[in-house]
């Protein structure tokens, strides 16, 4: 035999120990199991939990600071990676815009969530984000359950998770508010949970399963929301400890219904009777949300199985209290007292439950808020009232008298107009309506600029202005025009506050980051809401949603 035939046959017979013996052994860098279970070969946290504090302004993480737990919001702060200049990128800035943003990693000129409601071309109507006509409530109200996820556009980070894992990851959605628990689950949720004001309990719809699951009917059947409401809501401390806010008795604080003051201790039964509906505008709303977090927990195995899992828990009473107190009253300060230790007594249950450093948490909010003008008054800063009711009625009748065209201003939603455009443009009145409404729109008491949506490419707008009002535009969907107003005015009453301008306080929001896989300190350059569901994706190493524009913050993970 030949030399080169000697050694060929050495090396044939050598190969198969060679191979054998680097499939069986553990290679550098991967875990000692790796090539076992295909879900292995790549590190990941048991579970996701996403969080969404409605209407928590960034500011909120440390206006509290000195008087948050050690298990709270100063555990999130020590532990975890903040992106302390994180930016809304659109505008107008609500509820399930911000939602849905969070997800998507998108902006509504994509996604087509561009606001709470819209005016709908086609039906000729008000449309709500999270409608469905062919859904059907399952476990409360009728009206309350025709609910879905069909009118958003794209994927969300939940979407992609369960695509990933070719649907073994199980997504779950949680919320007092129904768009609050349906856009963050996404098309492809196992389930998503939102409150019925009506008869007090969680419910779905037909879109997700056809019965509540045994655990939820058993939750219901504990009636959290009776017991919370049966006492008077009162401060966690004494009133006069809560130095961070206004005088408990304020002219411009929304009052409960049935009581003749806005000062504590707020009586909830006895203003509202079995009217469940009270829950939401009290800090117990956000207690009871996370209770049904834990069940749900329990019910859907979440952080249990061989892949990961995402849990989506949106707490929506922040927000409703802040729109009747607003941001310098009392009532915010006791409730971010009372979530911080909630969120204390939460991740203790996470950790016993899935494992400390088994899961990866986020913590954001969907938006910020105004303070409220008559505060604002009262200490000599510029703030006021916008009626976009009066001013749509007020351009109507003048355009009916300078082009004799009845109501060309069809609907007025989120600062925008709808314009009756086929009927403008048969009348050959489009061009010459829409510059009176630019023109004269600018005399209204607080306004700062008239904006059509059809020419933004020529219109002269300074940053973050432009792309914000770009971000915010959906081609199909949103008005015509839109008003911008003057820092410190919103549409609204003389009590309370509300948010969707595209000024910081509505648009400044935190982004916290705990637990797998997450590198303590923080970062102030600039980062915004699209960015959270690409990191999600980085670090799960899964493909971002389809409608994405966000980048991932490489500073968050190890």
């Amino acid at each position: 035999m030949s030399r080169i035939k000697m050694l060929a046959v050495f090396l044939l017979m050598s190969a198969p120990v060679a191979f054998g013996q680097k499939a069986t052994s553990p290679t550098k860098g991967f875990p000692p199991n790796y090539g076992k279970k295909a879900e292995n070969h790549v590190a990941r946290p048991k579970l996701v939990v996403g969080m969404v504090v409605d209407q928590m302004r960034w500011d909120f993480l440390y206006r509290y600071y000195d008087r948050y737990t050690n298990d709270g919001f100063r555990r999130l702060i020590s532990e975890g990676f903040s992106c302390e200049n994180t930016l809304i990128p659109y505008t107008p800035t609500i509820t399930a815009c911000g939602h849905t943003c969070a997800y998507t990693g998108s902006v509504p000129a994509i996604h087509g969530i561009i606001g709470n409601n819209w005016y709908g071309r086609e039906v000729k109507r008000s449309v709500y984000c999270t409608e469905d006509t062919n859904a059907v409530a399952v476990g409360g109200s009728a009206a309350a359950g025709a609910m879905s996820p069909k009118n958003m556009r794209t994927t969300t980070i939940t979407d992609e998770l369960r695509l990933a894992t070719n649907f073994r990851s199980k997504t779950v959605g949680i919320a007092i508010k129904d768009r609050g628990a349906i856009l963050p689950a996404g098309h492809t949720a196992t389930a998503a949970y939102w409150y019925d004001g009506v008869t007090g309990n969680m419910m779905t719809s037909n879109f997700y399963m056809n019965e509540l699951p045994a655990w939820a009917n058993a939750f219901n059947r504990r009636q959290l929301p009776r017991e919370y409401i049966s006492k008077p809501w009162n401060t966690l401390y004494p009133v006069d400890t809560y130095i961070q806010s206004t005088a408990d008795e304020k002219p411009y604080e929304g009052r409960f219904k049935g009581q003749d003051n806005t000062s504590f201790p707020h009586e909830l039964a006895g203003s509202a009777g079995n009217a469940f509906g009270i829950l939401s505008s009290t800090p117990f709303g956000n207690t009871y949300t996370l209770e049904f977090a834990k069940a749900a927990m329990e019910g859907h195995q979440l952080g249990k199985g061989p892949v990961t899992d995402f849990l989506a828990v949106s707490l929506s009473s922040t927000d409703y209290i802040g729109h009747q107190h607003g941001p310098n009253s009392v009532e915010t300060e006791d409730a971010y007292l009372r979530l911080d230790k909630d969120l204390g007594d939460f991740f203790k249950y996470l950790d016993q439950k899935v494992g400390k450093g088994q899961w990866l948490f986020f913590i954001t909010a969907d938006h910020g808020v105004a303070h409220v003008p008559g505060f604002m008054q009262e200490n000599h800063m510029h703030a006021g009232l916008f009626d976009d009711g009066a001013m749509m009625k007020s351009l109507n009748a003048g355009i009916e008298k300078e082009f004799g065209f009845k109501k060309a201003i069809i609907a007025s939603y989120n600062y925008q107009f709808w314009l009756d455009n086929d009927g403008l443009r048969a009348a050959g009145k489009l061009e010459e309506a829409k510059a009176y409404i630019l023109r004269e729109g600018l005399k209204f008491n607080g306004v700062a600029n008239m904006i059509d949506h059809h020419a933004l490419g020529s219109t002269a707008l300074p940053e973050p202005q432009k792309p914000m009002v770009t971000n915010g535009y959906n081609v199909l969907r949103s008005g015509d025009i839109m008003v911008l107003l003057q820092p410190g005015y919103f549409d609204g009453g003389k009590t309370g506050t509300t948010h969707g301008q595209w000024n910081p306080y509505d648009a400044h929001i935190p982004l916290v980051w705990m637990g797998w896989g997450v590198k303590p300190g923080k970062t102030n350059r600039t980062t915004h809401m699209t960015d959270i569901a690409p990191t999600v994706a980085a670090m799960l190493r899964i493909q971002m949603p389809n409608g994405n524009v966000g980048h991932p913050i490489t500073e968050v993970s190890h």
